[in-house]
């Protein structure tokens, strides 16, 4: 029997994408050899749609693709050959959205900060420049992570606090997550559930499927418990990550280097 096709789930910043430089030209050959094999490697980040569009362009990536930490799954229309129940069309996509307004999560954020004591602050608060600082980006770069649609970035401004304003955040009915970076405050949606949503597709077009994926950070450990073989890719942050995704395996490099050699080793495991 042919075996189930398989779909690759990766995050993107610390893992696909080098912590620091943001480059992946240590991954093209496992990027490649994806292509060639006609496996499709699904995007799922923390970044916005802004970010990830030009990226998937780079990367010649035409598969669905998760934005702002499952607040949305984007889809090429015409992918799937049936109708996607629920899906909005906009800008060539069919958007399955999961997550909250972000004029609520900003709103949210502000009383939590305010009913903890803890002060916060999120890209809705950030110049360009400051988002281009705390985080290595571009400037032109930066403009396009603050365009949110369903997930503030934030920096909490009293460490020794958080648990007093991660409490309030979840008193008011949200989610929180940390990310490579930054903390992050979403509604109803995470990366797994977004996952969870693509993979009944490809289900539904392909039958059996068998999923892999790969991430670094505490906020992927959702979707890395979702598929099949979890991913986890070398950072200062594995510790934590190998704790709530105790059946991962760990890479012995870090970021793109990393990705690399584990997915080339996923895909000759399948031979």
């Amino acid at each position: 029997m042919a075996r189930p096709q398989l779909i690759v789930v990766s995050d993107l910043d610390g893992t696909l994408l080098d912590h620091e430089t943001y480059a992946f030209d240590a991954a093209r050959p496992a990027l490649d050899r994806l292509r060639r094999e006609g496996v499709p490697l699904v995007l799922c980040t923390s970044k916005s749609r802004a970010e990830i569009e030009p990226l998937r362009a780079r990367l010649h990536n035409t598969h669905p693709f998760v934005s702002e930490n499952g607040g949305a799954a984007f889809i090429p229309d015409g992918y799937f050959p049936f109708d996607v129940d629920g899906a909005e069309r906009r800008d060539g996509f069919l958007v399955l959205r999961i997550g909250d307004a972000y004029a609520d999560l900003l709103a949210a954020l502000e009383r939590a900060s305010r009913a903890s004591g803890v002060p916060v602050r999120g890209f809705a608060q950030m110049s360009d420049a400051e988002v281009a600082s705390a985080t290595g980006l571009p400037v032109d770069q930066a403009h396009l992570a603050r365009q949110r649609e369903f997930d503030e970035p934030f920096e909490i401004l009293a460490p020794a606090r958080a648990g007093a304003l991660v409490g309030a955040i979840e008193r008011e009915g949200k989610r929180w997550t940390a990310g490579g970076r930054f903390h992050h405050i979403t509604g109803a949606s995470d990366k797994a559930a977004a996952v969870r949503l693509l993979v009944t597709l490809y289900e539904r077009q392909l039958g059996a499927v068998t999923t892999a994926g790969l991430g670094d950070a505490p906020n992927d450990a959702g979707f890395l418990n979702e598929v099949d073989t979890p991913i986890l890719i070398a950072s200062p942050r594995v510790d934590r990550l190998r704790a709530l995704v105790p059946g991962g395996r760990v890479t012995s490099l870090p970021g793109p280097a990393g990705w690399n050699d584990a997915v080339l080793a996923l895909l000759d495991d399948r031979r």
